[in-house]
C-alpha cells in the first residue's frame, strides 16, 4: 500500500538517539555478562521512529486508560525496552539497568508486567507477545463501541508491537493473525524486524515463508519492506499504518542484527551473548559515542524525554473525561470500575442468588450445563463478562442470553444484534493456544474479565499461555468440559487422564472440578472475585446428581465435609475418609451408602479444588482430614497428586482410555460404588 508522506512530528530530535540505545543495551549485557544486544542494537531506530514521534503515553502514570499500549513480542531484547523507559522518563533509573538480569531488579531478564513501570506484558516465549497485543487491540476495539460517543471518545488508541523472525515461526502467531484480520483490528500495528539471523544462524534455510503474502491473506494491510535503519522511512509507514480504518498493519523493517558493531552485526553471535569488551570499544569508536557504560549526554536524554508531552496527552484526556462524566455519569462511572478491575457493588448478592438457585432447583445435569446455568447469572448482571470458546460452543456451552456473538460490519466496527446488543461471545475457531493467550491480552488491556472453554484434553495446546497468566496474575477463566473418561466413545485421545493433575502443578492457578450445580456456581464466583489469579473449571460431560449441603459457604475453602456417618443413619464414628471430586463425588456417596451396609463408618470430603484447599490453615485442613482417620482418594485420572494427602489407597487411572461408552469405562476401569467400598475394607483390615 502506498505511504503516507505527511510530515514526521516536529520535535527536536538528536541525531545519537538511536545509538543511547544501543550503547544502553551493549553496557547492560555486557556488565550482566548475559543478555541479547543484537535485537535492541538492530531495532534502535524502529524505537526511536515508535516513541519519538508517535507512541502516546506518560512516563510519570504507567497505567493510563487511554495509552498506546506498546509489546515487545520478541522480549529476549529486553534492554531496548528498558532503555527506552529509561530515556524517556519512566521510574526505571540508570541504577536498574546496570542491574540488568540480577536478583530483585526491576530490570529482570525478560520484560515483566507489573514489576517494571511501563512493561504492559510479560514477554519471553515468542508469539505469545503479538497475540497479547491482539488481545489488547480487541479490547480496545469493543471498549470504543461501548463506551465512546458521538461527541466525547474516551477510547481511542493505538496497539504496537515489536517482533522478531521467531514470533512468526511459532505457530500461535497464526492463529493471531489470522484473528487479528478477521476481527478488522485497524488499531493493531505490528513492526516486524526482519533481520534474517535467529540463534542458529541466518534463517534461510528454514524460514522460507512469505511473510507479506501470509499477512495479506490474512487481511492485512502489508508496508514495506522499509529501511529500518531509516527513522523517517519507518515513521511514515507507521502514519500510514494508523490510517487504516479496517485492517491491521504489518510494518516489515529490513535491519542489521547487532547494527553499529563491527564484527557481529548481522550474525548470530550478536543475538545472545555479550559483545565482549574489545568489541564494545569498536562499536563505540564506530557510533561517535564516545561515553563511558551507562552514561547518556543530557542533549540526548531531552530528546527522548516524553514526560511533558504525556502529561500534556494525559490531561487533554483527563479533561475530556471530566466532560464525559458530566453528560454520562453511569457510563463514566462503569468505565471507571471495570478498568480498575472491580467487580460490580452487588456482586455478593449476584453470587448468592446463583448458588441459592442451584441449591433450591437441586438439579441433575453436567458440570458443564451447570456452568452456563452459573454464567446466565453472573453475564446477566456483569458486562464485563467476555466469553467465547475454541469452536466448541454447543459442548462448551460458554453462550448466554445475554452473550450474543461477536461479529464485525464491514466498515469493520462491532456490530450489534436486533436488540442493540454488541456481541460478548467469541468464535476462536480452532485455535486454543491463540484462544488463552489472546485472553491474557484482553485482561492485560482491562475492562473485561474473559472466558474460554475447549475440552480439558486439548488444555495441553493452552498449557503455556496459562502459565502465562498465572505468571502475570491475570483473572482468565478457562472452561474445560469433557474433563474425563466419562466422555465416552471418543476415545483416548480426547479423555483426560493426566490433564487435571498437570493444571495443579501450575502455581498461582485455581483448578475447580465440581461435583454439583452448587459447587459449580461456587467456583464461578471464586474465579470472579480472584482479582490476581487465573482459574481452569473442569466441567463433565455426563449428568452428575445434585447433593444436598447445609453450607455453601465452605465450598470456598477447596474441601468440605460433604457426608457424615451420623448423615445416613449411622451412629458410629467415621473409620476412614473418601476424598472425591467432580463425577466421583457421586460415587464416594454411594460407596458410603454401600460400606454402612456392613457397618463401615465413612466420612465423605468433596474437594473441588485442591490448589483451593491446599492454601488453608491447617486447623481447618485436619477439621477435614482428622489425623487419625486413613483417607481413601478417587478421581478418574492419574494418582500421583493424590498421595501427598496421606492416602492409604486412590482409586484413579494410571494409563489412558479407550473408546467405548461412559458407563462401560467407569465399571472397566474399577469407578464403582462396589470397588471404592472394596478398597476401602482393605484398607481397614475388613
Amino acid at each position: 500500500m502506498p505511504l503516507d508522506t505527511s510530515p514526521a512530528s516536529a520535535r527536536t530530535e538528536h541525531p545519537q538517539m538511536a545509538n543511547a540505545i544501543r550503547a544502553l543495551a551493549m553496557d547492560a549485557v555486557q556488565q550482566a555478562n548475559s543478555g541479547h544486544p543484537g535485537a535492541p542494537m538492530g531495532m534502535a531506530e524502529m524505537a526511536q521512529a515508535l516513541w519519538g514521534r508517535h507512541l502516546k503515553h506518560n512516563p510519570k502514570a504507567p497505567k493510563w486508560a487511554d495509552r498506546d499500549r506498546f509489546v515487545l513480542s520478541n522480549g529476549h531484547g529486553s534492554m531496548l525496552l528498558y532503555a527506552l523507559l529509561n530515556l524517556t522518563g519512566y521510574a526505571l533509573p540508570i541504577s536498574e539497568l546496570k542491574n540488568f538480569r540480577q536478583l530483585h531488579s526491576l530490570t529482570p531478564g525478560h520484560p515483566e508486567v507489573d514489576v517494571t513501570p511501563g512493561v504492559e506484558t510479560t514477554t519471553g516465549p515468542l508469539g505469545q507477545g503479538i497475540t497479547n497485543a491482539v488481545g489488547m487491540a480487541l479490547a480496545e476495539k469493543l471498549l470504543a463501541a461501548e463506551f465512546n460517543k458521538d461527541d466525547l471518545k474516551i477510547v481511542d488508541h493505538q496497539t504496537y508491537v515489536f517482533m522478531g523472525d521467531g514470533c512468526l515461526m511459532e505457530g500461535i502467531s497464526h492463529e493471531a493473525v489470522a484473528l487479528a484480520g478477521a476481527w478488522k483490528l485497524n488499531k493493531l500495528v505490528a513492526l516486524y524486524d526482519d533481520n534474517g539471523i535467529s540463534i542458529d544462524g541466518p534463517v534461510a534455510p528454514w524460514f522460507i515463508d512469505n511473510t507479506a503474502q501470509r499477512f495479506k491473506a490474512c487481511g492485512w494491510n502489508v508496508v514495506g519492506p522499509v529501511d529500518g535503519h531509516d527513522v523517517g522511512a519507518v515513521d511514515k509507514a507507521i502514519a500510514t499504518a494508523k490510517a487504516s480504518s479496517d485492517k491491521p498493519t504489518l510494518v516489515i523493517c529490513k535491519t542489521a542484527i547487532g547494527k553499529g558493531s563491527p564484527n557481529r552485526a548481522g550474525t548470530a553471535k550478536a543475538h545472545g551473548e555479550p559483545l565482549g569488551g574489545d568489541e564494545i570499544k569498536l562499536t563505540r569508536e564506530a557510533l561517535g559515542w564516545p561515553h563511558e557504560p551507562f552514561s547518556v549526554p543530557e542533549d540526548v536524554r531531552a530528546a527522548w524525554d516524553a514526560t511533558e508531552t504525556g502529561a500534556a496527552a494525559n490531561a487533554q484526556w483527563d479533561a475530556r473525561f471530566a466532560a464525559y462524566a458530566a453528560a454520562y455519569p453511569e457510563a463514566a462511572a462503569a468505565f471507571t470500575r471495570r478498568m480498575a478491575g472491580e467487580l460490580p457493588e452487588n456482586f455478593a448478592e449476584i453470587a448468592v442468588d446463583a448458588v441459592a438457585s442451584a441449591h433450591d432447583k437441586a438439579e441433575t445435569v453436567a458440570s458443564r450445563k451447570a456452568s452456563q446455568i452459573a454464567l446466565e447469572f453472573f453475564t446477566a448482571a456483569l458486562p464485563e463478562l467476555l466469553g467465547g470458546s475454541a469452536d466448541l460452543t454447543g459442548s462448551n456451552l460458554t453462550n448466554t442470553k445475554s452473550t450474543p456473538a461477536l461479529r464485525f460490519g464491514k466498515d469493520g466496527e462491532p456490530a450489534r444484534n436486533e436488540l442493540g446488543q454488541l456481541g460478548r461471545h467469541i468464535n476462536y475457531g480452532v485455535r486454543e493456544f491463540g484462544m488463552a493467550a489472546i485472553m491474557n491480552g484482553v485482561a492485560l488491556h482491562g475492562g473485561y474479565i474473559p472466558y474460554g472453554g475447549t475440552f480439558l484434553t486439548f488444555s495441553d495446546y493452552s498449557r503455556n499461555a496459562i502459565r502465562m497468566a498465572a505468571l502475570m496474575k491475570l483473572r482468565v477463566v478457562h472452561v474445560f468440559t469433557h474433563d474425563s473418561i466419562g466422555l465416552g466413545e471418543d476415545g483416548p485421545t480426547h479423555q483426560s487422564v493426566e490433564h487435571a493433575a498437570s493444571l495443579r502443578l501450575i502455581p498461582n492457578l485455581d483448578v475447580w472440578r465440581p461435583a454439583d450445580t452448587m459447587e459449580t456456581a461456587v467456583a464461578w464466583t471464586m474465579a470472579l472475585a480472584n482479582k490476581h489469579r487465573p482459574s481452569a473449571l473442569l466441567l463433565s460431560r455426563q449428568n452428575l446428581q445434585y447433593t444436598q449441603k447445609v453450607d455453601a459457604d465452605v465450598i470456598t475453602q477447596g474441601a468440605y465435609v460433604l457426608s457424615e456417618p451420623s448423615d445416613i443413619g449411622m451412629k458410629k464414628a467415621a473409620q476412614a475418609v473418601i476424598i472425591a471430586t467432580g463425577s466421583e463425588v457421586q460415587l464416594a456417596m454411594a460407596a458410603q451408602a454401600e460400606l454402612a451396609k456392613a457397618k463401615i463408618a465413612v466420612r465423605v470430603v468433596s474437594m473441588p479444588s485442591t490448589t483451593v484447599f491446599d492454601r488453608q490453615p491447617m486447623a481447618y485442613k485436619l477439621s477435614v482430614l482428622p489425623a487419625k482417620l486413613p483417607r481413601i482418594a478417587i478421581e478418574a485420572g492419574v494418582t500421583d497428586g493424590w498421595w501427598k494427602y496421606g492416602c492409604a489407597a486412590v482409586v484413579g487411572l494410571d494409563r489412558f482410555g479407550e473408546s467405548a461408552p461412559a458407563g462401560v469405562l467407569f465399571k472397566l476401569f474399577g469407578f464403582t460404588p462396589e470397588n471404592v467400598a472394596l478398597t476401602v475394607r482393605k484398607v481397614l483390615g475388613k
